[in-house]
């Protein structure tokens, strides 16, 4: 092989695959599921059901990125097991509405198939030590959401609590029978792995987008309404500007540490920072929906919370990542995650527009602070 023929090569391992895209389709309506569940029930339980069903379903979404990193699915039968991982969480995304209720016993069975394809396929990887102590972990979830499907009552978001502890947090108490005893052994491309993220990351940001044109009143579209659609659009401009101005010096630090340190940075910043930044990101298209509804109204507390919130805890995550990863720090995601809070009261009771148009503002000046940002763009393999 010529070394032109060996870096080209390289170059398609780092990337994302065609079957990996097409994955993240399922994605797509996890995302609208959850949006449309916490626009539904905009309350503390309703926050917390969103919470509950993301973090299950993030853990696992991550797990395929690492998956695909270490088993690229370029044959047929990893693309027919992909796929049938893609169906499993088809079930649960299509579940979730009433994933507490009529449709747990689905939900938990769709996730059954995720997790057994998922440790399936991971066996056939170098990784497969750690994948031994990661499978009591995720099946156990899994059958903790399946008896929550079996049952009523209180028990069901105590069995819903009871796996999103086994799999997320149980194995950080107990470090010698888990995958952390054992984190040298994944080794993980940082180009494909950042760039996987990315791409879901994108997806989350697509249904700002869509929460923007199903908010647009369309019996009557005016100038006030248009002017509200495209500053609403500005909004997640923002926040994609601001996350994708930090994967480059992420990518690079997460490509210099050694294999076991590679593993807990990823876990640390790819799943858990990941997983409250897109939680920012469902709320924050909560609160667009609203806004673009309503632009000259006053949107109310729960909505102003819904959009002020959303867009903190995603210049939180972005923080504590450059934190974890060492990048250099950059306090004004901090500053400005206070300042925008502080903008709730304005929503709430002044109006909806004006408070859309000040969080505007502020991302603004966070990200011309900081410099000229340059964001990496994403591509995709064409294999």
């Amino acid at each position: 092989m010529t070394p032109a023929r060996r870096d080209t090569d390289r170059e398609t391992a780092d990337r994302a695959t065609p079957v990996e895209v097409f994955f993240d389709l399922v994605f797509v309506l996890t995302i609208t599921q959850l949006v449309a569940l916490l626009e539904e029930h905009l309350n503390w339980i309703g926050l917390a059901r969103v919470i509950l069903i993301f973090g299950l379903l993030w853990y696992l979404y991550s797990g395929y990125a690492w998956l695909t990193n270490h088993v690229p699915p370029r044959t047929a039968t990893r693309k027919l097991l992909i796929f049938a991982g893609m169906a499993g969480f088809l079930l649960t995304a299509v579940a979730i509405p009433d994933a507490f209720t009529g449709s747990g016993l689905l939900f938990g069975i769709g996730y059954l198939i995720v997790v057994t394809v998922h440790l399936g396929l991971f066996s056939q990887s170098t990784a497969r030590a750690a994948v031994r102590r990661l499978a009591p972990y995720n099946l156990g979830a899994a059958l903790l959401i399946i008896a929550a499907g079996l049952v009523t009552g209180p028990a069901v978001p105590a069995l819903w609590a009871a796996a999103v502890f086994t799999q997320t947090a149980l194995p950080y108490l107990l470090p010698g029978h888990s995958w952390l005893s054992a984190a040298a052994s994944f080794h993980l491309r940082a180009p494909h792995f950042v760039e996987r993220h990315s791409l879901l990351v994108i997806v989350t940001f697509g249904e700002t987008v869509v929460a923007i044109g199903m908010g647009a009143p369309h019996d009557h579209l005016g100038l006030g309404t248009a002017l509200a659609v495209v500053m609403a659009l500005a909004l997640p401009a923002a926040l994609w500007w601001t996350y994708f101005t930090d994967t480059g010096p992420d990518e690079a630090a997460l490509h210099d540490a050694d294999h076991g340190t590679r593993s807990r940075y990823a876990a640390r910043v790819y799943i858990v920072a990941h997983f409250v930044l897109l939680l920012g990101v469902i709320a924050t298209a909560t609160g667009l929906h609203a806004v673009v509804s309503h632009p000259d109204e006053a949107s109310g507390w729960a909505n102003s919370l819904a959009l002020s919130g959303g867009v903190a805890l995603f210049l939180l995550a972005i923080a504590d990542a450059r934190r974890v990863f060492g990048t250099g720090r950059r306090p004004g995601r901090l500053i400005t995650a206070a300042l925008v809070l502080a903008t709730i009261p304005l929503g709430a009771v002044v109006g909806a527009a004006l408070h859309l148009a000040v969080v505007i503002v502020l991302l603004t000046g966070m990200l011309l602070i900081d410099g000229h940002p340059r964001a990496r763009p994403v591509s995709v393999a064409r294999t």
